[in-house]
């Protein structure tokens, strides 16, 4: 597998090397020492899965308040991953970047601890896998509108399901 620098400092893209026969292909999706070797130590230590049924849902933007890393990775249809940086002392605070993921290519997005994260399917039936550095904990989840101005990042289009708590998270206020 490669890491892939992006747009937001510390966020990669996971591209795997598929070794494909008649089969089909097979390939390292994760791997301690692939990280470690590129100066990220992640290893998860949970792994969730959202089922989206319809095009255009909206799941975001999610961050941790105990702060955490995951590695997203789309098992089934096609989503526009996109993360905003929140960490002031980050060089790149305060952009927003965004990769089309699918079950295709198996690529994945490593999103660090700080930076807030969500996705809007392309497809419908679309399965998201989350590999996650700590175990979820009630209290310590929390978000950003997913259309806050101050990271004016420009979705192909608005969500057609998005849940009530995504929709009411509010605007980002602290400034550099």
């Amino acid at each position: 597998m490669r890491l892939a620098p992006t747009a937001i400092d510390g966020v990669l893209i996971v591209e795997p090397e598929l070794q494909t026969d008649e089969r089909g292909f097979f390939a390292r999706l994760n791997c301690v020492d692939e990280f470690a070797s590129a100066g990220v130590a992640f290893v998860a230590r949970q792994t969730s899965l959202s089922r989206n049924a319809a095009r255009h849902t909206l799941r975001g933007m999610h961050y941790c308040v105990e702060p955490e890393a995951k590695l997203v990775r789309c098992a089934r249809g096609k989503i526009l991953d996109v993360v905003f940086d929140a960490r002031p002392d980050s060089p790149t605070f305060r952009r927003a970047f965004g990769v089309e993921l699918d079950h295709e290519s198996a690529r994945g997005l490593y999103v660090p601890p700080g930076v807030a994260h969500g996705f809007l399917t392309l497809r419908a039936d679309t399965d998201v896998l989350y590999q996650i550095d700590r175990a979820w904990r009630p209290g310590f989840d929390a978000g950003l509108r997913w259309n806050d101005p101050a990271f004016a990042f420009e979705w192909p289009a608005a969500p057609a399901v998005i849940g009530a708590r995504d929709a009411s998270w509010p605007d980002f206020i602290r400034t550099a």
